[in-house]
């Protein structure tokens, strides 16, 4: 059995100065629920894919947190053990024991983040304007530019008429050609209430001399005022002119002086990997990722700027690491490393300039899967499954999430999560054998071992998992249509639900608005106000 740790223990871990991973193994959407503030979701289901990214050092203190009664903690420190993990701990009875020693329970996902928002907007006194106003205010033909601060696929999903797709980061880099004359109001919005917030200061702080706004409760609140939003829209900032990029870095420089972003030059980046076994070390490429797949550092990792601060526990595991920032523009790394100086990161440096000697790699991120080069799971090919699904030799369980299964599904696919095998695969049909999909086939190949001791029936994966099921020009279902275990390994956004969905967005803006006073009671996170007067 793991060693374990109490709830006032692990409470003096996490501030005592140290490196210190606390991972929450259970699904997200039972995470979300009920968790420990600084905790990042990390669903035992998915461990191997994500280990890798969110704790890169295998020396790296961690300690694992489950429900206190479920199990799920120990076999996740057992399975770490026999990825290369040797520091690893269990909280004793896990959110239970945290509750019971009198400790702060939080909701919600990326909770640091989104409390930042919230203390942003109280502290510095981010403008706003709601969503009826701003409508009569476009009505009456006011200059005015709507700025999206989320990712394209968000934009698309959801956006206010007019708006254009500037994802977080981009802002300060890209507003001086979106709005050149500085009488134009400059109104920036996201879903809810973060990105809006977080995205207007930026544009505050780096002094450009438009007004500027937040749009309050973003998407979330022009769709409850009644009025309508666009989907389907595309709308991209144009690329940077030379005069727009040269103002940029001057903003963003008098941003990186306020609030104290430190740089590294090629020999301290090359110091910082050498002592990468005793220090985690994290190498960020926070620029678009279309610019990112074109050509970036070696060993980066994609994280746009606006998406590390907005949900920094998606990217970083290890509380007291190194963070290590690269935009060969400038602008867009200092802009993000100001603001995770100001969440609490104590380590965050701009690589600057970037050697030249520098290599590079081109293409998408290339995932890093823990276990994957020791697996050995017999699998099966599009073209062998389709005949045998006909006849009945064979039934496939998907491991997507349950969003996913629900977006499209291999016909006659059941829904089960790998952490409840057991249970899960009980309830399927008697007769034939199973086969493992997933999105890509990673995940149903590293679980194929698990599938075949839980239902002691013959288990293979499919070769290149559902999308090489699409890729053959073969059709999906829809819905939830055969479900071996609950849907609550997911967070479901309010507009990802199919009902009550009103009522699912005024109790998340609600929400979003109590953190910042919660977080103040738990104590294990500092925010830092800096002055406007502390630029020198």
């Amino acid at each position: 059995m793991p060693r374990t740790v109490s709830a006032p223990a692990l409470h003096a871990m996490l501030t005592d100065g140290d490196e210190i991973a606390l991972l929450d193994v259970r699904e997200e959407g039972v995470f979300c629920r009920s968790h420990i503030l600084r905790a990042v979701p990390t669903p035992l289901s998915r461990l191997e894919l994500r280990i890798k990214s969110l704790v890169p050092r295998p020396g790296c203190r961690i300690v694992l947190c489950d429900g206190g009664e479920d199990g799920l903690a120990p076999r996740a420190a057992r399975r770490l053990a026999t990825l290369g993990y040797d520091d690893v701990a269990v909280l004793d009875r896990g959110v239970a024991g945290w509750a019971d020693a009198g400790f702060e329970l939080f909701a919600g996902v990326n909770v640091p983040s989104k409390a930042f928002g919230e203390f942003v907007e109280h502290r510095y006194g981010t403008p706003h304007i709601d969503a009826r106003t701003l409508a009569r205010r476009i009505e009456a033909g006011e200059d005015i530019v709507i700025l999206d601060s989320r990712p394209m696929d968000e934009f698309a999903r959801m956006s206010i008429p007019g708006g254009t797709c500037v994802p977080g980061a981009e802002l300060v880099y890209r507003v001086h050609d979106l709005a050149p004359s500085p009488e134009t109001t400059v109104v920036v919005n996201c879903a809810g209430r973060t990105r809006s917030i977080i995205g207007a200061q930026s544009l505050i702080n780096a002094g450009i001399p438009n007004p500027v706004v937040a749009l309050e409760n973003g998407t979330m609140g022009w769709h409850l005022a009644g009025l309508a939003l666009d989907h389907g829209q595309a709308r991209a900032a144009p690329e940077v002119s030379p005069e727009g990029r040269k103002r940029a870095r001057a903003a963003a420089e008098r941003v990186a002086r306020r609030f104290g972003v430190r740089r590294i030059d090629g020999s301290g980046f090359a110091r910082f990997r050498a002592e990468s076994a005793t220090r985690s070390l994290y190498l960020f490429d926070v620029r678009d990722p279309r610019e990112y797949r074109a050509g970036h550092l070696a060993g980066a990792r994609s994280a746009p700027g606006g998406q590390l601060v907005q949900a920094t526990d998606r990217y970083v595991g290890a509380l007291g690491a190194r963070l290590v920032l690269v935009d060969p523009d400038g602008a867009r790394a200092l802009m993000t490393a100001s603001w995770l100086i100001q969440m609490g990161w104590r380590d965050v440096f701009v690589l600057d300039p970037i050697p030249d000697d520098t290599a590079i790699e081109t293409g998408p991120e290339i995932p890093l899967v823990a276990g994957l080069d020791a697996c050995r799971a017999e699998t099966i090919a599009v073209a062998d499954l389709a005949p045998r699904l006909a006849a009945g030799a064979a039934l496939v369980v998907d491991l997507a999430t349950s969003l996913a299964y629900r977006d499209g599904h291999i016909p006659g696919a059941w829904f089960a999560v790998r952490s409840r095998f057991e249970s899960g695969l009980a309830k399927l049909p008697p007769d034939g054998e199973i086969v493992l999909t997933s999105p890509d086939g990673v995940l149903a190949r590293l679980a194929t071992d698990e599938a075949r001791a839980a239902s002691g029936r013959p288990v293979r994966a499919l070769a290149g998992g559902t999308a090489a099921w699409t890729g053959a020009g073969l059709a999906l279902e829809h819905g939830f249509t055969r479900l071996a275990a609950e849907t609550d390994d997911v967070w479901y956004r309010p507009y990802d639900k199919d009902e009550d969905v009103e009522a699912a967005m005024r109790a998340y803006l609600d929400w979003e608005v109590a953190l910042v006073d919660q977080v103040a009671r738990d104590g294990t996170l500092h925010f830092a106000y800096v002055s406007p007067e502390s630029e020198t």
